[in-house]
């Protein structure tokens, strides 16, 4: 018993010492040593983690809050804010390719508006391009800031329609300035009424010069007739496309003096499907994607290319026991004399007529009809 109790007071000083050692003795293990053990915990935790994602034990799934803060909500419900996947099927952004010539084509379109509507109000007007960006259909409707005006037009050669926002400060400056109204003074606003048939009216003969313009600057790229269908005041009758369907959204300024508004454009992606392609396009200046240098080059690029003649003396049809019944020495007869004129053909298409002779050592034709060439480059 004795030498029992003496192991155990000479355990109890051994751990005292190792405490006292720990709490900072002389033996205490230096930073580098601490710093190698916890690199060697964190590399064997990723070699756990390796053997997870190689058919191991799962790893720790995330909750949905942990979910959430990853995708940037605040998980709170009060607010009415969607969580996870469901608020990014909800979102009202929209990515979609981005097509280039409109950029172009609405560039030259403001600058031939501040010039037709200068001659439409005989007043100085200038029409800026805010931005381009592509929306839900139904979100627009429903940002559509009351009262204002909504023209549908088509698009005839794209059998489908597109939709001009006019807002109320550009309607009354309009009406304004058509009726005379003084310069230097803000339009008047009346609200709480409908729009008169006198507003209405010279509206319609705005949207009718704008939309004459969009028809001349899209011209360069797909001659397109933009033609005015209705107007509408309230957004449930300018239903030309399904909610969920992406469009296309043109901001306009319209500035006249200390007056004026935004005119919106929207076109849906399916009313733009049909130029698709040539929206995608890429150029530099007004030429719409024509370079005259590539043209003028390949032009003379094409006079030097090598093309191969056939000279068919005769074509005759044969069955196909025919053929396979065909002998070594046996004579196929063609309809042809050595006086007849052959055809030349590049492929398949017939180039011009001519006799067959011989100069030298070598068979030659001898060509007798040019013409046909000609005759066949005219027709078609």
């Amino acid at each position: 018993m004795a030498d029992e109790t003496e192991n155990e007071e000479i355990d109890d000083e051994a751990v005292a010492a190792e405490w006292e050692a720990m709490a900072g003795g002389d033996d205490a293990p230096d930073d580098d040593a601490v710093a190698a053990e916890w690199e060697a915990m964190a590399g064997g935790d990723e070699e756990d983690d390796t053997d997870d994602y190689n058919g191991g034990a799962p790893g720790r799934v995330l909750d949905q809050d942990e979910i959430d803060s990853l995708l940037g909500f605040d998980g709170d419900d009060d607010d009415g804010d969607a969580h996870g996947i469901q608020a990014l099927i909800n979102s009202a952004l929209v990515s979609y390719e981005r097509l280039p010539m409109l950029d172009i084509i609405f560039d030259r379109m403001v600058r031939m508006m501040s010039t037709s509507l200068r001659n439409f109000t005989s007043d100085n007007i200038e029409v800026s391009l805010d931005n381009i960006t592509s929306v839900r259909f139904g979100d627009y409707l429903n940002s559509i800031p009351l009262p204002a005006m909504l023209a549908v037009f088509r698009v005839e050669e794209w059998d489908n329609y597109g939709l001009m926002t006019v807002d109320s400060s550009l309607i009354y400056s309009i009406v304004d300035v058509l009726l005379g109204g003084r310069r230097g003074t803000a339009a008047m606003r009346i609200e709480g009424r409908p729009y008169t048939t006198i507003e209405q009216t010279l509206v319609e003969r705005m949207i009718a010069v704008i939309l004459k313009d969009m028809s001349a600057a899209f011209e360069p790229l797909s001659p397109t007739n933009f033609t005015f269908d209705r107007l509408e005041t309230n957004p449930r009758f300018a239903t030309i496309a399904r909610p969920p369907n992406a469009a296309v959204l043109i901001k306009l300024r319209i500035d006249m003096e200390d007056r004026g508004g935004r005119l919106e454009l929207l076109y849906p992606y399916a009313t733009l499907e049909p130029v698709r392609e040539l929206l995608l396009q890429r150029f530099m200046g007004e030429k719409f994607g024509r370079d005259s240098i590539w043209e003028t080059h390949l032009a003379t690029e094409l006079w030097s290319a090598d093309l191969q003649l056939r000279a068919v003396l005769d074509e005759q049809l044969m069955s196909l026991r025919d053929v396979m019944n065909l002998q070594v020495g046996q004579t196929i007869s063609l309809n042809v004399s050595p006086g007849d004129s052959m055809e030349m053909r590049c492929g398949e298409v017939p180039m011009f007529r001519g006799k067959m002779g011989r100069s030298g050592q070598n068979l030659a034709v001898q060509v007798d009809d040019i013409n046909r060439l000609k005759r066949r480059a005219q027709k078609e």
